[in-house]
């Protein structure tokens, strides 16, 4: 059920087929928020690739800021997935962030419980990621896409130099994916410090009534946990 969710949110959301292997590997509840902001809000925009600088560019969004918007999912209480960390470390303009946090409310269900929009500027951003500097996310980059090194080899490294300084001191935390089919270096804020850097006025609690821009999303929809590992 949730494979044929997400291949028909695909086919009906302007994903071209070369985009559909990516696609799936995004969580169905995470299609469908980004699926209804955009909707809702910036005129049913439909990405052109799902490598885009950003999710909804300035220009899908005059009635909101005009900034470039990207949407987030996360299980409530955990991490805020960001993405390439080489690629959010370079942002250099001023954006909106909008992350949807829900529970698992039966087997079959997640509930939207807290939803955050935040304008993020280039200052605060960079606070974020200090003293963390982009070479010192190269060479870690570096290592994580060594090809002469063993999967267990890469991911010990790895895992010494995120465990030291600069890394250490930054707010984001950077998060290297080795395994059999990947070798990338992305990013996340942890969700206590995502109120707290980002929605400093925002409470983390679960909301009576979720909304965007004062409408309330759609409260619940069927999805079951995700499994890892092969179907």
């Amino acid at each position: 059920m949730k494979r044929l969710l997400i291949l028909l949110l695909v086919c009906g959301s302007g994903i071209t087929p070369t985009q559909k292997a990516a696609a799936r590997e995004v969580q169905s509840h995470g299609l469908l928020f980004e699926q209804w902001l955009r909707e809702t809000f910036f005129g049913g925009y439909m990405p052109e690739s799902h490598t885009q600088k950003w999710d909804i560019p300035a220009a899908a969004n005059p009635d909101h800021g005009r900034v470039p918007v990207n949407p987030k999912a996360a299980k409530h209480g955990t991490p805020v997935g960001l993405g390439d960390a080489l690629r959010q470390f370079e942002i250099a303009e001023t954006f909106m962030l909008i992350v949807g946090f829900w529970q698992q409310t039966t087997p079959n269900e997640k509930r939207w419980t807290n939803v955050q929009s935040v304008v993020v500027t280039p200052e605060k951003w960079k606070k974020l990621w200090f003293p963390v500097t982009s070479e010192d996310l190269k060479k870690l980059d570096t290592v994580i896409k060594d090809k002469s090194l063993s999967l267990e080899e890469a991911r010990v490294r790895a895992q010494s130099i995120k465990s030291r300084h600069p890394f250490t001191e930054a707010v984001i935390q950077v998060n290297p994916k080795i395994d059999g089919s990947q070798r990338r270096l992305q990013c996340s804020l942890r969700f206590d410090d995502f109120f707290k850097h980002l929605a400093p006025q925002a409470s983390s609690v679960p909301q009576v009534q979720p909304q965007v821009f004062g409408v309330p999303i759609p409260a619940a929809f069927e999805s079951a946990p995700r499994k890892l590992g092969p179907p």
